[in-house]
């Protein structure tokens, strides 16, 4: 029942609201940025990979919605794949951007080898080939199933495969996809704190540099409350399906707990687009600039 009217609803919203921001965000970066920076490139990567992601809800949707699975295993090794994929991106990303945020404190003008462009593109280049090496071993966990009706059903990773081997490739990942990223991320945090007060004691103002300071702590707040209880749930629904777990109503209570989280893991997706508003770099008032040039030109046509 919470996977045929929760998950359903749930995703049903995220790919309203989040085509809706990444779609505008995807076309403000094609069509009105102009000259691009490391913090550009990083959050450009996070739109396109949001955006792969909100692509295949609507098959999940209509799966959990059916209660069953029409698309084949190619398309459900893929689909979880991708799933998969825009969640640990994501985290890289947002810890890029959040060591980006420092930097630009301690170097305002961009002089930084870390600020350039061009290393950032190569960065980014380097997340996505780190996260398909993480997330290839857990497609061999993952594949459709019949069911009893007749049909069948893309089995979530948690659900699949060998409990054993699985649990074991699951903590790996959570500390490598997850604990590592969110420690570098509190990391650069505290080391903002600890410039902004050295320079309050000197008596410069320090106005200029809480937009990037807050920035890194809504990373860090998104990170808390999305990823957290989606990664412990992951490896506890894991831990249960073990023969040596005692079966009965506690082990449908995990099962249940887990698929509540599992949609607020990739809520990000949706909120994503913040960042973008936040950023500075003039990227909102160009949009909208666009925008209304855009209105203005074709109310004339009309006209």
């Amino acid at each position: 029942m919470l996977k045929k009217y929760y998950l359903s609803a749930f995703y049903g919203i995220e790919f309203i609201f989040g085509m809706l921001g990444n779609v505008a965000v995807v076309f403000g970066y094609l069509f009105c940025m102009k000259n691009w920076n490391s913090s550009n490139v990083y959050l450009f990567n996070l739109s396109i990979s949001d955006f792969a992601f909100l692509c295949t809800l609507p098959m999940l949707i209509q799966s959990y919605a059916n209660e069953k699975w029409t698309y084949g295993d190619v398309l459900c090794i893929s689909n979880r794949y991708v799933l998969h994929a825009n969640l640990y991106t994501s985290i890289l990303f947002l810890t890029f951007i959040s060591i980006d945020r420092y930097l630009l404190m301690k170097f305002p003008f961009r002089e930084h080898i870390l600020q350039k462009k061009e290393f950032a593109i190569l960065i980014s280049l380097a997340v996505w080939v780190l996260v398909t090496l993480e997330v290839v071993p857990m497609l061999t966990f993952i594949n459709s199933v019949p069911t009893e009706e007749g049909t069948s059903s893309c089995i979530d990773y948690a659900s699949s495969g060998n409990p054993k081997y699985s649990l074991i490739y699951s903590l790996c990942l959570t500390l490598l996809g997850f604990l590592i990223p969110l420690s570098v991320m509190c990391f650069f945090y505290y080391k903002m704190v600890v410039f902004l007060k050295r320079r309050s004691q000197q008596q410069t103002t320090a106005l200029p540099l809480d937009k990037p300071l807050r920035l890194v702590v809504l990373a860090v707040v998104i990170f808390s409350i999305l990823f957290t209880p989606y990664h412990i749930m992951r490896n506890v629904r894991i831990a249960s399906r073990l023969e040596s777990w005692p079966q009965g109503c506690t082990q449908k209570a995990i099962k249940a707990l887990y698929v509540l989280t599992r949609p607020l893991a990739f809520l990000n997706s949706a909120i994503n687009p913040i960042f973008y508003f936040l950023m500075g770099d003039h990227f909102r008032e160009m949009l909208l600039s666009k925008f209304r040039q855009y209105f203005t030109s074709l109310k004339s046509f009309r006209t």
